[in-house]
């Protein structure tokens, strides 16, 4: 077992890709997480977006660096050039953890498992459940995915007509016909299309920002129009952590909503990412006592 905290010639380095970073909580949960368990790691942040991609992921397979996380805005970018993705990365078509496995880069996805256990761990089931979606990036992909096959029984989802529209479009039709002994059905709209967007909310049990708005540099926007489209058994979830109440949030208390922060599943899927690369189990209790 290694010296706690000590870094040596035997440590391995794991990483995070993303841009804007300095507001991630990775390294901090990481690493207390190394020290809690005396494994011989060490976690570190770089502020990496699409441009410097490939030229960082030559260094980090030159260097025989164990693993790394990918964030916004690479969660997508990221795949061609990687060796391997797994099933869930390839119906997700995103990755957000990348383990090197003596120089084959396999590329998985831990967003979906890790959102879906943050709303269990707040007493929220998805199974049966409407939910309307906003987005269509590495996340909110993952979550569309992980909740139809967990058991969620519509999902609307919203994105703007932008770069990640057709792979909104895409997302409805693996729901709908490729992912087998699934009963959930999907649609899409356009973000743009407020009428239908107020509809789809009024319909649905649950309420999910899986876009960036809400942090930094978004931190007072809101893609929620106007609280009269909120009401109180409606649950409100948002993946950014950082703010802990973004706009959305704070709207939808206003209301009285259940409402439900990304943190747990930034600690999710965390946890699930910690395992791949060192065979443990993050010590999630820990973890939740120092920083939650």
């Amino acid at each position: 077992m290694a010296d706690q905290g000590r870094i040596d010639g035997r440590t391995q380095l794991i990483g995070l890709l993303a841009t804007p970073i300095g507001h991630s909580l990775s390294p901090a949960m990481h690493n207390m997480s190394f020290r809690k368990l005396g494994l011989n790691y060490a976690y570190m942040a770089f502020e990496v977006g699409n441009e410097q991609l490939e030229d960082v992921l030559t260094g980090l397979r030159a260097l025989n660096v164990r693993g790394w996380n990918v964030s916004m805005p690479n969660k997508t970018k990221i795949l061609p050039f990687l060796d391997e993705l797994t099933p869930a990365a390839q119906f997700a078509g995103a990755v957000n953890t990348v383990v090197n496995e003596d120089g084959k880069l396999v590329g998985h996805i831990t967003d979906g498992t890790g959102y879906v256990r943050g709303l269990q761990e707040s007493g929220v089931d998805i199974k049966g459940k409407k939910i309307t979606l906003m987005g269509a990036g590495g996340a909110a992909t993952a979550i569309a995915i992980q909740c139809a096959i967990d058991g969620a029984a519509e999902i609307y989802i919203f994105n703007r007509d932008d770069e990640f529209y057709d792979r909104a479009v895409k997302n409805v039709d693996i729901i709908n016909n490729e992912i087998k002994d699934i009963t959930c059905n999907a649609t899409l709209n356009r973000l743009e299309d407020l009428d239908q967007l107020k509809a789809s909310i009024a319909n649905s049990d649950i309420l999910i920002n899986g876009t960036g708005v809400g942090m930094k540099p978004y931190e007072e926007e809101n893609l929620v129009a106007d609280a009269s489209w909120l009401r109180p058994e409606l649950i409100v979830s948002d993946v950014v952590y950082i703010p802990r109440k973004t706009k959305l949030l704070e709207m939808a208390e206003s209301v009285g909503c259940k409402t439900v922060n990304g943190l747990g599943m930034m600690l999710w899927q965390g946890a699930k990412a910690f395992e791949l690369w060192t065979g443990q189990e993050m010590p999630v209790d820990h973890v939740k006592e120092q920083m939650f």
